[in-house]
């Protein structure tokens, strides 16, 4: 089997909006540049995510993403299939029709029973564990950058300076 990078970067993305997500919604314009994933791709990828509602999305200043349920209750099987990646190891896509003439090959059943490991393997993986691996290896969470605000809560009124002459009869003194 092939993991396609539709599949690693939506984990790698579900885990950087999970460290992160206790701060407020995250903006993918942030996990874009964290994950070097660009942005529109991840726009495609969260699209398909909120679908499956494995995030919600949250509208306006401050808005982002957050994780649609629990990071304990998400597998890893359950983002790279709402990604539509398929987990297949083999040739025909489990069809039983390898050699296109309606013949098995002969390690159909190998390939198969790999499968069947793969997706249990990857249904075992949370989240949350994940998470929990990238806190225990160090990662460091930044906290949430800080809205820059007016010092005054009225707005600084500067003059219009006009370089321009006033009038007609002020136009004609300069020739």
């Amino acid at each position: 089997m092939r993991l396609t990078t539709k599949g690693r970067f939506a984990v790698t993305a579900m885990i950087d909006l999970a460290l992160r997500e206790a701060g407020g919604p995250v903006t993918l314009a942030a996990i874009s540049q964290r994950q070097q994933i660009s942005l529109s791709y991840l726009e495609q990828l969260f699209g398909k995510l909120r679908r499956h509602a494995l995030v919600e999305s949250t509208r306006g200043p401050g808005g982002g993403y957050s994780l649609g349920r629990d990071a304990d209750s998400i597998t890893v099987a359950d983002i790279i299939s709402s990604v539509d990646e398929p987990l297949d190891a083999t040739q025909c896509g489990g069809k039983e029709n390898c050699l296109g003439d309606g013949r098995r090959c002969m390690t159909h059943d190998l390939w198969t029973a790999l499968n069947a490991k793969m997706v249990e393997f990857l249904e075992s993986v949370t989240l949350q564990q994940l998470v929990d691996k990238q806190l225990a290896s160090g990662v460091q969470v930044e906290a949430k950058p800080l809205v820059k605000r007016a010092i005054s809560a009225e707005p600084v009124i500067k003059p219009i300076q006009v370089n321009a002459p006033n009038s007609v009869f002020a136009l004609g003194g300069k020739f």
